[in-house]
């Protein structure tokens, strides 16, 4: 006799049972596969990361403060407090420079967007094809760059010398004068950058209904086009203000001695850490006070515009004065910004020892690059900054992806501090960077698993690692930002798990933000010299470095030859990234053409 099934002679049902095809899944597997649907998921991902944090950007910090404050730490503090003295002098050189920095590159960068965006004349094309070639050379090679072009012993002083038959040389930049030309022209990207995008998105309709009530140029300047640039403008300030007071190599160059960046390297080789620490604590607390306080400045106000109009086009220069002098000044512009790149070239065909007195090296050769390519100890830089960069990109990748991706998309308490702790390097100084890692791991700890660092190979990448994260983290989350987070949870809804639809899906489409903040971690690093130049030892010394050494020997030519391989490297790194930014804009607008 059959029995006809009934809730009573039915199996026992768990009461989990799970998905269909999956019935003795655990109730721990369904949650893992919730992924970031539990409430313990957001903490199982972020605990390692903050970890990293904390044990490689603020615990160094917090070493490098105790150090300040150790035996001789209430006298340190208290030079800075004093009315006179090299360390106030010091606080007060590095900040009337970045002052300045800001305010002259603020004016050239600006100025430049302005003319190319808002004109059409003759040789606009050329400049806009040139104008970011300073933003191509690496800090040590820039100042380099200026200071065998416009220094006392430069190219452009001693010619004019020659030309006119001075006795001393024309026009020569040293000192403060010199840190500035340096940093106004290497700097100033960032503000036409900024400035560039701005307007571009400015509507002409706002700055039209102004001149239609009455108001002048200046008036409209001050009260509708600086308006709406100021969150462009605040941007550039920060960025120009925190470079410029990390800045070394300008002052090193042009004999600068008494700023924050030059003592701290000074103690530093002269054995006084506590004193090293005391002036990097000092310079770290201005840097992250100027960041907070650029911040609150840009969200006092809002300066979104509430028109509909259209994009501004540029206006032709009818005027043949206008033409003429426009057409001048191109040719002039395109000398001034490709005379750097130009002069390193030169020099690094010269015969080192070669170039004396001579306005332009007297012999060339191509031994320089046989001899970098050839002998081993000349090759170990280049090996060396390959390496340390590769391993440092590696990491910023693996930590950097994983951060934007908690800090975009999953809620927890602390998310904010979190945001900020991985930024916090970005705003400290190179110099300071490597005091903290100097002062935190002398010594083994849990975060170098016992092994004292300094002094090692794995110091160096330890530095580019925690310079250069921030390049990967805001490149990442911006591209995370343009995904729409319903793919991800319809490959979740589908049956796969979340590293599974993480790995295939968002992943693959983060992978052009993630490949461009890569190579910019990885140039940098191979560019990287401020930190370098404070822990490197004579086996692990990178080519900026390197760079540095030949100078102080007197083999330009050499030291030159090295600064190409670099400038080269950084404009095939721009290419790459440039095609992948394309690449991106282009898969966004597929996606918004197909939503």
């Amino acid at each position: 006799m059959t029995v006809a099934p009934t809730a009573a002679n039915l199996p026992p049902v768990a009461a989990d049972p799970g998905p269909a095809g999956n019935p003795g899944r655990s109730r721990f597997a369904d949650r893992f596969r919730g992924g970031t649907t539990s409430t313990w998921f957001p903490y199982l991902l972020v605990l390692p990361l903050a970890l990293i944090l904390w044990g490689y950007v603020v615990q160094p910090m917090l070493a490098t403060f105790f150090e300040s404050v150790g035996t001789d730490g209430a006298e340190n503090y208290a030079s800075f407090l004093s009315g006179d003295g090299v360390a106030r002098t010091s606080l007060i050189t590095s900040l009337i420079i970045s002052a300045a920095s800001v305010l002259l590159c603020g004016i050239v960068g600006v100025a430049m967007a302005f003319l190319l965006k808002r004109f059409s004349f003759p040789g606009r094309r050329l400049i806009e094809a040139i104008i970011l070639v300073p933003a191509a050379l690496p800090p040590l090679i820039g100042a380099i760059s200026f200071q065998l072009l416009y220094s006392e012993t430069g190219i452009l002083p001693r010619g004019l010398q020659q030309l006119f038959g001075t006795a001393e040389p024309v026009l020569p930049f040293s000192g403060i004068a010199g840190v500035l030309v340096v940093h106004t022209f290497t700097m100033y990207p960032f503000f036409y950058l900024a400035a560039s995008a701005a307007l571009a998105g400015m509507d002409p309709s706002v700055e039209e209904a102004a001149y239609n009530l009455g108001a002048g140029r200046v008036r409209v300047w001050r009260t509708v086009l600086l308006p709406m640039l100021t969150p462009a403008l605040v941007s550039a300030s920060l960025l120009v203000f925190m470079t410029s007071l990390a800045s070394y190599t300008a002052p090193l160059l042009f004999g600068v001695d008494q700023t924050m960046t030059m003592q701290i390297y000074i103690n530093r080789t002269n054995g006084d850490l506590p004193m090293a620490s005391t002036y990097a604590s000092v310079l770290g607390v201005v840097s992250v006070l100027f960041l907070l306080g650029m911040r609150w400045y840009e969200g006092r106000r809002s300066y979104r515009s509430q028109s509909k109009g259209v994009a501004a086009h540029r206006r032709e220069i009818t005027n043949p004065f206008g033409r003429w002098f426009a057409l001048i000044g191109s040719v002039l512009a395109t000398v001034v910004l490709l005379a750097p790149v130009a002069t390193i070239a030169l020099v690094a065909f010269s015969a080192d020892g070669s170039w004396t007195t001579e306005v332009i090296p007297s012999r060339y050769t191509t031994e320089n690059f046989r001899t970098i390519f050839t002998e081993p100890r000349a090759f170990t830089p280049i090996l060396n900054s390959l390496q340390m960069s590769l391993i440092a990109t590696v990491g910023c990748v693996a930590v950097g992806v994983l951060i934007a991706y908690a800090v975009r998309r999953l809620t927890f308490v602390g998310r904010g501090l979190l945001d900020v702790a991985v930024m916090l390097a970005w705003a400290l100084p190179g110099t300071v960077v490597a005091i903290n890692l100097i002062s935190a791991f002398s010594t083994g700890n849990a975060f170098s698993f016992g092994q004292v660092l300094i002094g090692t190979f794995w110091i160096m990448p330890l530095a580019y690692f925690v310079r250069f994260l921030p390049l990967v983290f805001r490149s990442s989350s911006a591209t995370l930002a343009q995904i729409d987070p319903s793919l991800e949870e319809a490959a979740r809804n589908l049956g796969a798990s979340w590293w599974r639809a993480f790995g295939t899906v968002t992943l693959r489409l983060m992978l052009p933000g993630v490949l461009a903040g890569a190579l910019l971690a990885f140039v940098h690093g191979v560019g990287e010299f401020v930190a370098s130049v404070l822990i490197y030892t004579s086996s692990t010394a990178p080519i900026s470095v390197e760079i540095n050494n030949r100078m102080y020997s007197f083999e330009v030519g050499t030291a030159a030859a090295y600064g190409m391989l670099q400038v080269v490297l950084i404009f095939v790194v721009m290419v790459v990234s440039g095609r992948l930014e394309t690449g991106r804009r282009s898969s966004r607008e597929a996606a918004a053409w197909t939503n």
